[in-house]
């Protein structure tokens, strides 16, 4: 019997030695776990959006549990950042833990993006709020503005409900009308927030005395990292994104790897989003307009004509990678184009083909600015699709500006200048009646030093669209039509000689 009693008490004492060397080695107890950071930077469009989402599938894909994404940013487009807030509460909440580390600032469409988070991390000396819809161009008044705000602050609200942030700052950051007062409850001993109007009265149940404001009614609210802390909102304040690690490791009991996964922005997504900025595209639409201009007022087909080429394929390629521009809208636009050079190469005058042609364009370039599918109208329905439509309008109107512009100064101006004179060509002045000139053409070598002059009468070897050839003897000259379009077998008298530019007129309408 004493031998089975003693049997008994060394198996305890064995179990109760190895529970006691568990407990004392925490890292027995603390699960492993994978971190990735995803930097945010910059303004906020569709092509983060789409940067962010692939980059969050890789890192899930590769294992990761924690989604820490890097914020730096001052805002954006309300429908992108709207977008990434539903792709974090609704695709990847159920699939990993999502955590906003406020690098330097989140405002405005940052600050959606960060409450959307389950955890928000903020650095020292950082700051987030400041999220009222603002319009390039305008300001929002009356109801414009009611109804732009009412869309913000309910994804707000849906952010707060899903990760529990304080619904009511929430609002005060979207809302200027809104004031907040922070009271105490006496039963609980936390601190409860209140609009100005719903403040309680019952000083057996709050500490009235104690009431504080956060934000007045004529302030839209910002927060310093520290406030965020004390508020509620920010998790934890720290001095870096180590230090951001550790705070997870210790409230969440696991332990990442060092360093943590990493995954930036490609070249080519950078470069989607440089070329969709407004200015980069009002200065593509300026230099494709002005391609267009020097193109149609000079013979041949040359530099410019390639510059305009090159813009308006990036116009539509960013806008088609983005998801601006769909299949139905590609096609409305090259369409229009092949019907405007129908118009000015093939068919004399200017009629339906043209007018065509100008329509197609124009449905083109619009249905780029709202984001629809193919079966769908290209029309605004929220708030954010008329702020996108309006800004990309603002920057067509501003290329068209500077388009005009900068047409008006080459034209004038830049020949007067010595230094800057060789970039482009000086007329040469017209040639009189009975002098000859020498310039660019074929002929049979017995003929090859026959010069033209203004008086001499030949015949069209191609449509001139105005510009094509005509023959004057054994020669073929460069020609521009003066004022109409001229078929081949057209009879034509030389006019003017600009340097190497002959112009003619028709003899047949004599």
């Amino acid at each position: 019997m004493r031998q089975r009693h003693l049997v008994i008490t060394v198996f305890i004492a064995c179990v109760w030695v190895s529970a006691s060397a568990i407990a004392a080695d925490p890292n027995e107890a603390v699960r492993p776990a994978q971190a990735a950071v995803i930097p945010c930077k910059g303004m906020i469009d569709q092509g983060l959006l789409d940067s962010i989402e692939r980059r969050s599938e890789t890192a899930m894909k590769a294992g990761a549990d924690y989604l820490i994404y890097e914020i730096e940013t001052y805002g954006g487009l309300v429908d992108a950042a709207d977008s990434i807030a539903k792709y974090f509460i609704q695709t990847i909440a159920s699939r990993a833990r999502t955590v906003a580390y406020v690098q330097t600032e989140a405002i405005s469409a940052g600050a959606l993006i960060s409450v959307s988070c389950n955890d928000i991390i903020m650095r020292e000396s950082t700051t987030i709020g400041d999220c009222a819809p603002i319009t390039l161009g305008g300001t929002l008044e009356g109801v414009e503005r009611e109804k732009a705000e009412s869309f913000i602050r309910a994804a707000f609200q849906r952010a707060a409900e899903a990760n529990g942030y304080p619904e009511l700052l929430l609002k005060a950051m979207v809302t200027m009308q809104t004031e907040v007062w922070r009271v105490r409850n006496l039963s609980t001993g936390q601190w409860e927030f209140f609009e100005g109007k719903n403040r309680p009265t019952d000083a057996n149940e709050h500490d009235l005395d104690g009431a504080e404001e956060v934000v007045g009614s004529d302030e839209l609210l910002t927060l310093t990292a520290s406030q965020a802390l004390e508020y509620g909102i920010a998790r934890a304040v720290v001095g870096d994104l180590d230090k951001a690690l550790a705070f997870l490791e210790e409230r969440d009991g696991v332990r990442f790897a060092r360093p943590p996964m990493r995954l930036e922005t490609t070249w080519s997504e950078e470069m989607v989003r440089w070329l969709n900025s407004p200015a980069v595209m009002g200065v593509l639409i300026m230099l494709a307009l002005l391609g267009v201009y020097i193109e149609f007022s000079t013979p041949g087909v040359g530099l410019p004509g390639l510059v305009a080429v090159i813009c308006f394929a990036l116009i539509v390629g960013s806008k088609y990678l983005t998801g601006l521009a769909n299949w139905v809208e590609i096609i409305l636009l090259l369409a229009g184009v092949i019907l405007l050079l129908v118009e000015l190469l093939v068919l004399p005058g200017f009629g339906i083909a043209g007018i065509l042609g100008i329509v197609f364009i124009l449905g083109g370039l619009f249905g780029m600015l709202v984001k629809n599918s193919p079966g769908q109208l290209p029309w605004p329905e929220g708030p954010e699709d008329w702020t996108n439509l309006t800004n990309g309008l603002l920057g067509i109107v501003y290329g068209f500006v500077g388009f005009a512009v900068l047409a008006f100064v080459l034209s004038r101006y830049l020949p007067k200048l010595r230094f800057l004179s060789g970039l482009i060509l000086v007329p040469a002045p017209a040639v009189a009646a009975g002098t000859v000139a020498r310039m660019s053409m074929t002929a049979p070598p017995q003929s090859a030093q026959r010069l033209v002059q203004v008086g001499d009468v030949g015949e069209v070897t191609s449509k001139l669209r105005p510009a094509g050839k005509a023959r004057f003897g054994d020669a073929v000259v460069d020609v521009v039509a003066m004022a109409e379009f001229l078929d081949k077998g057209t009879r034509v008298e030389i006019v003017q000689i600009h340097g190497n530019r002959v112009v003619v007129k028709s003899r047949d309408n004599a």
